[in-house]
């Protein structure tokens, strides 16, 4: 490996055609010519596209890559024998439905072979929409993987991660998040004995910051606070294991060079993260519970206007400050459908059953809300100033029904007696006159 300085970062905003550039060596980056027919070093000059080439301006995607060898120098892809399990989605199930934590391997296991399918929109070969994964692992990849499906939002829940990318490596840690590109070739090394969390793969436009409208200027995910990798580079020639997956299922070649060869690049198709615990939360100070969508941190539009093709929406330490409303999220039942993970702490709506690791899922028209525990102490609440701490839950909310896979439909970790939660909730009607 070359001796490179320091890992540093970049500042870097979701979207809006922002663009950046970084090089590990002084002036690797061509000046006024993206392909010149001798770049710098004796580079590559590659463009790695994640829109197509006509979007508007303000959606395209794309960062071109300098490196020591081209992506196409490859062989052909063969499957691999081990596929993820979850690939076929379960028969149709309008249930509320509820998983404990995923356990952590016993035997040595990488986050490719840790990595299980809970729910999604569609079969693999979808063209928007979402699928959902858990990771769990116990040991760092010695292979590399691109994921050509989708983009990948990664929420880690347990362990920190060092992931290598092309562009550069980036550190994530629970509550904080990782944005990883379309087709981005990565590596996933585990900074502590083990790691478990949450994936959404993003089958449709790229996640950006939502509009703030009558907001204003100011107010949930800062822009300034997304940090971007800069180039850090390998020049290793050795035998490594490309993977991909793609449409559903894991394919992989050898190469006889490390992937991670990009000595500089410049673009907007990059990977970022973001700490989750920045975010500016905002709440009612007179009356009744806000939707949830003022607690968008991320969003990818869908085909309808205003109904997203999935919101990444966040359940941070917050105070509650409000006179004579019902306290926790309220009963209701929603257009949109909600798969929920606990990073942790506890969930407001939740007295127990929901724990760190674990995942719900409330799909379009399913009435949910607090359980039964949770509305008693909640009606019969003194109504102070209450500050919720030491807690961070999110959603993943998409347009389309989700559908539960059929393994998790099977898995031992399916909490059978969800809806116990609700029973025995009381009649407290009366036709007195208040």
């Amino acid at each position: 490996m070359n001796p490179t300085p320091p890992v540093d970062e970049l500042r870097y905003l979701s979207g809006f055609g922002n663009e950046f550039s970084s090089e590990a060596l002084p002036g690797a980056l061509p000046v006024g010519q993206n392909s010149p027919q001798k770049a710098p070093y004796g580079l590559y000059a590659e463009l790695f596209s994640g829109t197509a080439f006509t979007v508007p301006r303000s959606e395209a995607r794309r960062t071109w890559l300098y490196r020591i060898k081209p992506s196409a120098e490859h062989p052909s892809y063969q499957r691999l024998a081990r596929q993820i399990p979850g690939q076929a989605l379960g028969p149709i199930n309008p249930n509320r439905l509820r998983w404990d934590a995923f356990a952590l391997p016993s035997e040595p296991t990488d986050l490719l072979e840790g990595l299980l399918t809970i729910t999604a929109t569609a079969s693999p070969d979808q063209v928007s929409g979402v699928s959902v994964h858990v990771y769990r692992a116990n040991r760092s990849m010695e292979r590399a993987f691109f994921n050509a499906d989708g983009e990948w939002l990664l929420v880690p829940q347990q362990g920190r991660l060092r992931v290598v990318t092309e562009l550069g490596p980036l550190e994530v840690a629970p509550e904080e998040i990782l944005v990883l590109p379309r087709g981005l070739k990565f590596r996933v090394e585990l900074l502590d004995a083990s790691a478990r969390g949450y994936i959404c793969e993003n089958h449709g436009c790229a996640l950006r910051l939502p509009d703030l409208g009558p907001i204003g200027s100011n107010g949930l995910a800062n822009p300034r606070d997304f940090l971007a990798p800069v180039a850090r580079y390998e020049e290793a020639d050795r035998p490594t294991q490309l993977v991909q997956k793609f449409l559903g299922e894991l394919w992989s070649t050898e190469l006889d060079h490390s992937p991670f060869d990009v000595v500089a690049w410049h673009g907007n198709n990059v990977p970022y993260k973001y700490d989750l615990r920045r975010f500016n939360t905002i709440g009612t100070v007179s009356y009744d519970h806000p939707d949830p969508s003022i607690f968008t941190v991320l969003t990818a539009p869908g085909a309808v206007h205003g109904q997203a093709n999935v919101d990444f929406v966040i359940f941070p330490p917050r105070w509650m400050v409000a006179e004579n409303t019902f306290r926790p999220p309220w009963f209701h039942r929603n257009l949109m459908n909600e798969f929920m993970g606990l990073i942790s702490g506890a969930y407001d709506a939740k007295a127990d059953g929901f724990s760190p690791g674990g995942a719900s899922l409330h799909n379009c028209m399913s009435a949910h809300g607090p359980d039964n525990a949770t509305t008693v102490k909640a009606i019969e609440a003194d109504l102070a100033p209450h500050k919720i701490d030491q807690t961070m839950a999110f959603m993943f909310e998409t347009g389309a029904v989700l559908r539960a896979t059929q393994f998790a439909l099977e898995c031992e970790h399916l909490q059978r007696d969800y809806d116990a939660c609700w029973s025995g909730m009381r009649k407290s009607f009366h036709s007195e006159k208040p």
